[in-house]
């Protein structure tokens, strides 16, 4: 899908750090809760999916769970960790869902296809190792925010034969404030570390695929953040429209307090993803 933007506003649009000049509030705030869960909830931290030392994931299991939760993080595939996000844990083990967190590499160490083969590793590990660890597989939401968000959306379009999986078993999807049309970042100064080009840009696109997994599907982005990531949110909504329970543009809420409106209870994107569960 060919930009009309200028280079200009597609900097401007794509930077939400620069947007949101509080975002170190957020981070420090995540960061300062997330210890505090993970020294409060039983959980299983940093297990090896994958060869890499950033092939970890964290396990955080419910008492008597209904389901499990995949919680996929953003930091635009270049920064960020699942530590950072623990603290999201809590409202959904507290509602009886199993949490897990893994963590994936970073451009420009890697490629974003190949960030996309970790999120699909980790799947895949899940299903395999999860019930070993306490985590039944066998109802799962996949969610993600950001770069996770794109992420979700990348697991949810891969082919069958990546699958080591029965994609029955995911019974719903929640991308949040996520990247499915690429071309934009062609034009960004992020695209030094991504080293996307147009053959890149063609695969990694999601509007344009058909995704293998068939659940429904809540699309959400804060009705603050730019044009650009609405419009993105919205591009996958149409394009997948007949598995889309809900696109949720959500008022007042810019790219970092979506997260938090994952996790509150009584907040519509929360409540939306909780209900995958039945």
């Amino acid at each position: 899908m060919k930009t009309k933007l200028t280079p200009e506003a597609i900097e401007r649009e794509y930077n939400n750090r620069a947007l949101v000049p509080e975002h170190p509030e957020f981070f420090s705030r995540w960061q300062r809760d997330s210890e505090y869960v993970r020294s409060t909830l039983k959980g299983t931290l940093d297990l090896p999916y994958g060869p890499d030392e950033r092939h970890r994931i964290d396990l955080f299991p419910a008492a008597n769970a209904r389901g499990t939760l995949v919680f996929i993080h953003g930091g635009y595939w270049r920064s960020l960790d699942k530590g950072m996000f623990s603290w999201l844990a809590s409202p959904w083990v507290a509602a009886g869902i199993n949490v897990a967190m893994p963590n994936y590499r970073f451009c420009p160490g890697v490629r974003i296809e190949d960030i996309v083969a970790d999120a699909l590793a980790a799947t895949n590990w899940l299903f395999r190792a999860g019930p070993a660890h306490g985590i039944a597989m066998d109802r799962v939401v996949l969610s993600g925010h950001s770069a996770g968000g794109h992420l979700v959306a990348a697991v949810f379009g891969a082919p069958a034969s990546a699958m080591e999986f029965d994609p029955k078993r995911v019974i719903g999807g929640v991308p949040i404030s996520g990247i499915f049309d690429f071309e934009p970042l062609l034009h960004h100064s992020f695209n030094a570390d991504f080293g996307l080009d147009a053959a890149q840009v063609a695969r990694l696109n999601l509007y344009d695929k058909r995704p293998t997994i068939r659940a429904p599907l809540i699309v959400a982005a804060g009705a603050d953040e730019s044009p650009e990531f609405r419009r993105q949110s919205r591009c996958l909504a149409d394009a997948w429209s007949q598995q889309v329970k809900a696109l949720m543009l959500l008022p007042s809420l810019n790219h970092f307090s979506v997260v938090d409106a994952f996790a509150e209870r009584g907040q519509p994107l929360h409540d939306a993803s909780l209900a995958l569960f039945g």
